[in-house]
């Protein structure tokens, strides 16, 4: 663990995205490095993750958000980004595209997996709910969630709970939770600049099916055209 190292990464990248910021943000933000940096030595956090949570902070923290990360929600659940302003609130989940060695032969259905397991878990907690990536990583987000909550059905649920079961069935998602969980924004985060970029996700999505050339249906499944 080289914590001089992730310290003086941090502090590098808290620079280089506020450039042009005033002395509040950057001290906000140099200030959420340091929290990075605490969990850092609980070996609770690694780079690549911190990194982009921080950019996204600094995001937050310009627009006038209180911002908080590694933000315990509940007993087990902790959100990346957490932030406040006024009586609204926001929690970004990052996702690094990480495959763990079991699903090394089925990386797409456990991504697709993972994601809809975070915007049923997480999305209720807070009064917007958004995802978070890095530029050179392409969500595949299940259309179901972009669907308004009121033209959704119980057998494109019913479809989705058996995608999240596979990987993500402690506690079990429910159909109640899935039927109510949406994805407001993507943060597409560009760490090499510091800067991110927000979007809807009807946007995000048309972008995505051009950048992969697959195309799949509310259950997330892939359909080949």
């Amino acid at each position: 663990m080289d914590v001089r190292r992730f310290r003086g990464d941090l502090r590098t990248l808290a620079h280089r995205a506020c450039i042009g910021d005033g002395d509040e943000v950057k001290t906000k933000v140099l200030a959420t490095a340091d929290v990075l940096v605490g969990l850092y030595k609980k070996n609770l956090v690694k780079i690549n993750h911190s990194a982009l949570e921080l950019v996204c902070a600094r995001n937050l923290i310009k627009r006038g958000y209180e911002v908080k990360v590694e933000h315990r929600l509940d007993g087990s659940l902790v959100c990346d980004v957490f932030g406040a302003k006024g009586e609204g609130t926001l929690i970004v989940e990052i996702e690094t595209g990480f495959i763990p060695p079991e699903a090394a032969l089925q990386p797409a259905a456990y991504a697709r997996s993972r994601i809809a397991s975070k915007i049923a878990r997480y999305s209720r907690f807070a009064g917007k709910f958004a995802l978070g990536t890095a530029r050179s990583y392409v969500l595949d987000i299940p259309p179901f969630f972009i669907t308004p909550a009121g033209l959704r059905t119980s057998i494109e649920a019913e479809g989705i709970k058996t995608l999240t079961d596979v990987y993500y069935s402690k506690p079990p998602i429910t159909i109640p939770e899935l039927m109510r969980a949406r994805v407001h924004s993507i943060f597409v985060v560009d760490v090499d600049s510091g800067t991110t970029e927000e979007l809807d996700p009807e946007t995000y999505m048309r972008r995505a099916s051009s950048y992969s050339g697959h195309h799949y249906n509310a259950q997330g499944l892939y359909v080949n055209q």
